[in-house]
């Protein structure tokens, strides 16, 4: 990893560098595949399935068959585990339902909003390296919960065209309508054109690697709505001298195996820390069986050395990380200067971990620094808002001469004269 001691603010920017995802040179390739999920369908995903994870299909859906050869492949602790983390999932996103209220900006004109589900969203899955059944429930659950009338979830087959019986089973404890074999760009395409098995959504929500966010990019500019920009995961890790090392450079470590493009960053007011949570990095690190991907994450990622702590509070909201942990004195009152996170963890007995599986929080969030603007997934995320308002002839009596006024100001005479008609009508 990077030390960095005491870096001047005019070094903030380089230091805070993410590893570089240069999606403008992958368009070429992801545009073409796409085009050819759009014009060939089914037969196009499949082929692209034989070529890049090397396997031949004769059928995109998954079965009830393998659903239930699933089901049995999994064990009773893993099954009480996923269980677990699922009723605290479904605990966390049920409490935040919208409740709409009818409101009277003046007598006579009253507004209100109703929260609608999105009727069909995609769940796009990584298998790779790690078979994600835990964002099968952070995505599902809240969909079920919102009232989504049908949820696709796309996730690539290994090489004897079988998904992971863990993800399959997440599914069905989530909700989920539908499951596809189809990974990487051609999934995103046929999420978002539709192909003869697959259908079309109108949201499409999943992590993946950057060809997967270049393809959730390009279908987002016309075709259908996707969760939020998303690249490599990341953490940054606020302490002081009391924090553990130990625990610290396993919270490093958690992140740094997701993917050598991952990132993870330490901003500590101790020397001492620093250099013991360096140490423990080594130590650990030599203990894990993903070792080869947390060093090549390790390679972009820092330690930093900062002169105080407001110093690292002003640093971190700077960097805007996907995740953040904080373990200082007075916890409670640093967390309450953070403006920029994705999702915040508290004390030292929070560790990251914990929201990627089971504390109940969504792990779905904003990377790259678009924690400056965007919110990790919730229950918000698969509904819509529609408004309602409803005008009675006192209201409009009230309101109508104003809008008069501004409608002929911005010379819409048809906006007027809406208005106007009614105010003249005899009643």
């Amino acid at each position: 990893m990077n030390v960095i001691i005491y870096p001047e603010r005019a070094d903030w920017k380089e230091i805070l560098k993410r590893p570089t995802l240069d999606t403008g040179s992958l368009r070429e390739t992801v545009c073409g595949i796409l085009g050819r999920v759009r014009n060939e369908g089914d037969k196009a995903v499949m082929e692209y399935e034989e070529m890049f994870d090397k396997v031949k299909l004769h059928s995109l859906a998954v079965t009830e068959d393998e659903f239930r050869e699933a089901e049995k492949a999994v064990s009773i602790e893993l099954k009480a585990a996923i269980m677990l983390a699922y009723k605290n999932i479904h605990t966390f996103h049920s409490s935040q339902k919208f409740e709409g209220k009818k409101v009277s900006t003046l007598p006579g004109v009253t507004c209100w909003q109703k929260a609608v589900a999105i009727e069909k969203v995609g769940l796009y899955i990584p298998g790779g390296t790690a078979p994600l059944f835990s964002t099968v429930l952070m995505l599902a659950t809240p969909a079920r919960i919102a009232g989504c009338r049908e949820i696709v979830l796309c996730t690539p087959p290994d090489k004897s065209g079988k998904i992971s019986p863990a993800i399959l089973y997440a599914a069905q404890v989530a909700g989920v309508s539908k499951v596809f074999k189809a990974g990487g760009v051609q999934a995103i395409g046929a999420m978002a054109y539709g192909t003869g098995s697959i259908p079309k959504v109108y949201k499409i929500f999943g992590p993946g690697n950057q060809y997967v966010t270049a393809a959730k990019q390009q279908v987002s500019l016309r075709d259908v709505a996707i969760d939020m920009p998303a690249g490599p995961s990341e953490v940054a890790v606020l302490a002081d001298e009391t924090a553990n090392p130990a625990f610290v450079a396993s919270d490093l470590l958690s992140q740094a195996e997701h993917g050598v493009d991952s990132q993870v960053l330490l901003v500590t007011t101790s020397r001492g820390l620093l250099e013991k949570t360096q140490a423990e990095v080594e130590r650990q690190l030599a203990l894990l069986p993903r070792k080869q991907i947390a060093m090549k994450s390790l390679e972009s990622s820092r330690l930093v050395l900062v002169e105080s702590l407001e110093e690292g509070i002003a640093m971190v909201n700077e960097y805007a990380p996907e995740h953040l942990i904080i373990e200082t004195r007075d916890y409670a009152a640093v967390a309450e200067k953070i403006v920029n996170a994705g999702s915040v963890f508290l004390g030292s007995y929070s560790p990251e971990s914990a929201g990627d599986y089971a504390s109940g929080t969504n792990h779905t969030l904003p990377t790259n620094g678009y924690a400056k603007a965007y919110s990790g997934v919730s229950l918000d995320s698969f509904v819509r808002k529609i408004t309602f308002q409803e005008v009675t002839p006192e209201g409009i009596a009230t309101i109508g001469p104003a809008i008069e006024v501004l409608a002929a100001n911005e010379y819409l005479d048809a906006h007027k004269n809406a208005v106007s008609l009614r105010l003249n009508r005899k009643i």
